[in-house]
């Protein structure tokens, strides 16, 4: 039986970056520590959610690949012989920005770097203005602990995506997450927007046979502009199984650190007994390349 032990690290941010990267590094020691060969952290991590505004002066907190960060989480997975998968405002050049999953070897090498390709643009999540649609396609991360089929937050409620990186031999789906509730909502829009975040990935698992991984960011943070309350993150971390089946899940009120153990050998055996992969019909899919069928 093929298995990765993997560490799921949710947290708040503070406006500190420097205190953002101390609390990241002292959770990864944890799960390290019980463990851990593969550690996940959440969407842009280093610093609070700032796609709350346009503002253009929060391009300067961009950096290169490799840059500053990498190497900072370069030298913690060499020391610590763990995987990592990291997210980070990638600088490419001059008035070019990317929303970035860096995974880091257990070596210290950069394994690979996936480039987010779904960019949302709704009210208190301005991420078009930052971010231009990745280009690095939907290819797997080869890792010394698998496959890594890595998407970041807003891929999340595309099916396409997932399938493309099963397609390609993804061990497992990764998705580094930012999301949360927008403080005019309903307490029952609030709980439909969760259970539904929830059931995509959950139905990706099932669809792909695939374990999921899933690391949101917890805790309040507050609208720059004051033309909203703020987001409040919502939590809810977790990590499903092949068909779905819940494995571990953090909750939804403070950082929580999660160590489990996630067997890889569990896809072959529930694809031999839901073989969507053997019943597709891609002969009859031409359709899938349009916007919309008229």
């Amino acid at each position: 039986m093929k298995t990765v032990k993997t560490g799921i690290i949710q947290q708040s941010n503070s406006s500190s970056v420097e205190a953002n990267l101390r609390k990241l590094e002292s959770n990864i020691r944890k799960v390290v520590s019980e463990g851990s060969e593969l550690v996940v952290l959440q969407e842009l991590h280093n610093t609070p959610y700032f796609c709350q505004t346009e503002d253009p002066a929060i391009f300067d907190m961009a950096e290169p690949i490799p840059g500053p960060s990498t190497v900072f989480f370069s030298a913690l997975a060499k020391e610590l012989k763990t995987v990592i998968v990291t997210s980070l405002f990638e600088r490419r050049a001059a008035g070019l920005y990317h929303n970035t999953a860096v995974v880091i070897e257990n070596d210290g090498t950069i394994a690979g770097k996936y480039r987010k390709m779904h960019i949302p643009d709704d009210p208190a999540y301005y991420e078009k203005f930052y971010f231009t649609p990745g280009d690095t396609g939907f290819t797997p991360i080869q890792t010394s602990v698998g496959k890594l089929g890595v998407l970041v937050c807003w891929d999340q409620w595309y099916p396409e995506a997932a399938r493309l990186m099963a397609l390609q031999g993804a061990d497992l789906l990764i998705y580094p997450t930012a999301i949360g509730w927008e403080s005019s909502d309903s307490a029952d829009e609030k709980e439909r927007q969760k259970e539904a975040w929830i059931l995509s990935q959950r139905a990706h698992a099932v669809a792909n046979g695939l374990p999921v991984v899933a690391v949101n960011r917890v805790g309040y943070e507050y609208d720059p502009s004051g033309v909203t309350g703020g987001i409040l993150f919502w939590g809810n971390s977790f990590v499903a199984g092949p068909q779905g089946e819940f494995i571990a899940q953090a909750g939804s009120d403070g950082d929580e650190n999660i160590t489990v153990e996630i067997n890889l050998s569990g896809t072959e055996e529930v694809r031999r007994m839901w073989p969507f992969l053997r019943d597709r019909r891609i002969d009859a899919y031409a359709d899938i390349l349009k916007r919309f069928v008229d």
